[in-house]
């Protein structure tokens, strides 16, 4: 059976991996890591879940450098550059400094840790107002790590991406991980790698999704919030995230369940980082079992306790369909995914349900998922013709 020894680790990050538990590589690892670090460019198809973050933090520590900073770990959202921090520490040595950069918190110290550190695990947005400013220099980088490329790319970042890219050493080595390799993410993938190894992995057995009853719910502007309401008051259920697509929407959404007797908190962009951890701690610890988020807050969230997603603004796109609802069911366990639809959003939505494969079950709650009929014209002189 294949360990973290025989793929390159070295004794003490092995030592380290065991003391926590972690003796077996996951496939996306097993696949990585002797290709990085023999320091070549990878391009890795992989889920979130998967246990990426480990295949680029063992590269990154057996390959490190002196120099302030030597690699560089991009990343969609604040939640996530926590996340990978935290990882990194399992395997660093002593002495290895980490610095998470992103927004939300104070410019200046970010500035001073970041000048210092040895790996930035850091969001575009924040990490190019400290490059502008000249508070940090990446002249030093030789490993790039793009973790949840698509993700930033839906979320606009790839603007500060390019220009963060620009700075770079050309000959330093890229490790780029997607959810997808194709269309826009592709081509950047060709972009920033040179002649890269392409891997892709599949989520462990005990990370992937239980079953997972999907259920559609017509409702009117009226009816809306209180059927939400009755969902949530159903004593059977454990943990509920819902999703919205706004973040004034979101805390609009939490003083309304509030006022019904359901206590809920809210995580978006706009909450400073000490907020967000404190309501996702007491959501993870069950203190508060009803979380309301929009897609970017959730992004990086890993709670197993989750046993309905309720995505109260559906989803416009089948993959944030799948992100959303891939949430609860997680380690095999059961799970109820429920999209609140109105009328006026029956016939587009009808497109991520077909999509997703969820037609019976959209047509049973009394909507149809039948594909628009489209009917082309052209102007033409003397009438109108049709084809």
């Amino acid at each position: 059976m294949t360990d973290f020894r025989s793929l390159g680790a070295s004794e003490a990050v092995c030592d380290a991996l065991a003391a926590r538990g972690i003796d077996t590589p996951f496939q996306i690892q097993a696949l990585v890591i002797p290709e990085a670090l023999r320091g070549g460019d990878v391009l890795a198809k992989s889920p979130t879940g998967s246990g990426k973050t480990l295949a680029f933090a063992i590269p990154i520590v057996e390959n490190r450098s002196d120099s302030t900073p030597f690699a560089l770990v991009l990343v969609p959202t604040r939640e996530l550059a926590l996340q990978v921090t935290e990882e990194l520490a399992l395997v660093a040595p002593e002495g290895l400094r980490v610095a998470a950069v992103y927004g939300g918190v104070p410019l200046k110290a970010q500035a001073r840790l970041a000048k210092d550190a040895h790996v930035i695990v850091a969001t575009p947005g924040r990490l190019q107002d400290l490059v502008d400013r000249g508070l940090v220099s990446l002249e030093r980088v030789t490993m790039l790590v793009l973790d949840e490329a698509d993700r930033m790319l839906d979320m606009g970042f790839k603007p500060q991406v390019d220009r963060i890219v620009r700075r770079l050493n050309d000959n330093r080595q890229t490790m780029f991980f997607s959810a997808t390799l194709d269309g826009e993410v592709g081509e950047l993938a060709r972009r920033y790698t040179h002649f890269p190894a392409r891997f892709e992995g599949e989520l462990p057995a005990e990370r992937r999704s239980g079953d997972v009853d999907h259920r559609f719910v017509p409702v009117t502007a009226d009816t809306k919030v209180a059927t939400l309401v009755d969902l949530l008051k159903d004593e059977d259920r454990g943990l509920a995230l819902v999703f919205v697509r706004t973040k004034a929407g979101a805390d609009r959404l939490v003083d309304k369940l509030r006022r019904h007797d359901v206590e809920a908190v809210a995580i978006h962009g706009d909450k400073g980082q000490a907020q967000r951890e404190r309501a996702l701690a007491r959501f993870d610890a069950g203190k508060v079992r009803t979380l309301v988020a929009t897609d970017v807050a959730a992004r990086g969230l890993d709670v197993d306790d989750i046993t309905h997603v309720i995505n109260f603004d559906p989803p416009e796109e089948p993959a944030v369909y799948t992100h959303r609802v891939g949430r609860t069911g997680r380690a095999g366990r059961a799970g109820v995914g429920i999209t609140l639809v109105l009328p006026e959003q029956q016939a587009e939505f009808s497109r991520v349900v077909r999509l997703q494969g969820h037609v019976e079950q959209y047509e049973a709650a009394g909507m149809t998922a039948a594909r628009p009929k489209i009917v082309y014209t052209s102007r033409r002189r003397g009438g109108r013709s049709k084809w």
